[in-house]
């Protein structure tokens, strides 16, 4: 009797035990971590999938509304969709096609109406009612002014104007003549084509340039608004694709760019360029209190700049770059901020620039004016007064011992869609920490061209 349960005692000590399963082949929770790291942009793949669900569910009820919470996820999807999609084309991608495809896929998915109209509505609400372009203007500038040494930045803004001159004038020149050669007429190539793409975008180039105009001429505003505005938007579409260019020719010749830093002698680990802002960062001493008030410092700049803008009609976002400049040289700002402003020039870099882009491409890119232009005198001589600007910029820029590709970038802002084709030429670039420049080239460099142009043409009118 007692043989039995020791028999069965035996057999229990002898069967198999159950086969461990090893920890990285379980599906939850590692397998799901894993799928929550593969990223389209910046949104994990099953939060993506899940956006799609819900938008496409909010969009059949007709719920798609233009607060913030949903637009934020329209555009988050919507920018970095096409962003990846660029970014993966062979030969394209080299080029910048992340920043053209998040700017123009939209604006022609708009026009062909393969975006729902309540949505295309919510959009374009919400990019021209909150002006949150300014918002990331204002973060980019403050945190990338803020991140220079003093000394960079005092030649750097000093140096930049001569680049910039030289380039607008052998691009008036070289794009008058091929315009000329090809029988569109020197005044109607430097006027209506050459000054538009110089003249600081749409806001603050071709709409006061085109009622410059029609005070000028006698002629009706709109007509000749019409008429200056596809050249913006093709000189800008060039630009893009020509800093995107650059930024691949810099990886195969490093000696011709800074990564960002416009002269060999800036101290640079192409994050921070001031040791003090580095030293703060490093010390592991930055919190989410001084993150936020260094996003307050920015908007407190770019209030300052409309109150300017209101008293004296200088440009806000001009305004604000100066003041921020006067921040930084006169030490207004401790490292310790510097360095919060730098985490939010990063996050806006990082996060917001392709949905903006996407907004903008949306609400503010018309794809008929754009596809009207596409002639091929009109290409050939926008191609060459972006090209003639952008290489003047690098030889003069060379010659002054500074980065030719830097400065032919910088350069290229002239000839940008506002703000909006600086934020596209930079990421095409990626060189977003060239934006305090950019803005001199945008909006210092089209204000004089447009305030020189209007002179010249009443003068001889």
């Amino acid at each position: 009797m007692t043989e039995a349960p020791q028999a069965g005692a035996a057999l229990r000590h002898h069967e198999p035990s159950p086969v461990a399963v090893p920890a990285s082949a379980r599906f939850w929770p590692d397998g799901w971590w894993r799928l929550l790291d593969i990223k389209i942009g910046i949104v994990p793949l099953p939060i993506y999938v899940i956006l799609v669900l819900l938008l496409a569910i909010l969009t059949i009820e007709r719920e798609i509304k233009s607060d913030a919470p949903t637009m934020i996820a329209v555009l988050v999807l919507g920018g970095f969709t096409c962003a990846e999609i660029g970014k993966r084309l062979p030969g394209l991608r080299l080029i910048g096609a992340g920043a053209i495809f998040a700017t123009f896929i939209p604006s022609a998915l708009a026009y062909y109406k393969l975006i729902p109209p309540q949505v295309e509505k919510a959009i374009t609400d919400f990019t021209k009612f909150t002006n949150f372009l300014y918002v990331f203007i204002a973060a980019i500038i403050v945190g990338s002014i803020l991140g220079m040494d003093r000394n960079v930045l005092i030649k750097g803004f000093v140096k930049i104007f001569v680049p910039l001159g030289a380039g607008s004038i052998v691009a008036a020149i070289v794009g008058t003549a091929v315009g000329t050669l090809l029988g569109l007429g020197p005044y109607n190539t430097f006027f209506f084509i050459v000054v538009p793409i110089m003249a600081g975008g749409v806001g603050e180039g071709a709409i006061p340039l085109s009622i410059g105009y029609a005070a000028i001429l006698g002629q009706p505003q709109g007509d000749l608004f019409a008429q200056v505005l596809p050249p913006v938007m093709l000189g800008s579409l060039t630009a893009i694709i020509f800093s995107g260019t650059l930024n691949f020719v810099g990886k195969k010749y490093p000696h011709l760019t800074g990564e960002g830093r416009l002269q060999p002698d800036e101290h640079s680990d192409a994050h921070l360029e001031n040791e003090e802002v580095q030293d703060e960062a490093d010390g592991g001493h930055m919190d989410v209190t001084t993150i936020a008030a260094a996003g307050l410092t920015a908007l407190v700049l770019y209030l300052l700049g409309v109150m300017i803008h209101h008293l004296f009609g200088l440009p806000a976002p001009v305004a604000m770059l100066f003041l921020a400049v006067l921040a930084k040289l006169t030490r207004a700002v401790s490292p310790h901020l510097q360095a919060g402003a730098f985490v939010v020039y990063k996050f806006f870099q990082t996060s917001v620039t392709y949905p903006l882009l996407f907004a903008i491409g949306v609400s503010l890119t018309p794809w008929d004016k754009l596809v009207a232009a596409f002639t091929v005198p009109n290409l050939i001589t926008i191609v060459a007064t972006v090209f003639s600007l952008m290489a003047t910029g690098a030889f003069v820029g060379r010659l002054m011992k500074m980065y030719p590709i830097e400065t032919a970038i910088v350069n290229a802002c002239h000839s940008g869609q506002g703000g909006t084709g600086d934020v596209a030429i930079l990421t095409a670039a990626n060189r977003m920490q060239l934006m305090p420049f950019a803005q001199i080239a945008t909006r210092v460099g089209g204000a004089l061209t447009v305030t020189g142009v209007l002179i010249v043409l009443g003068w001889i009118t």
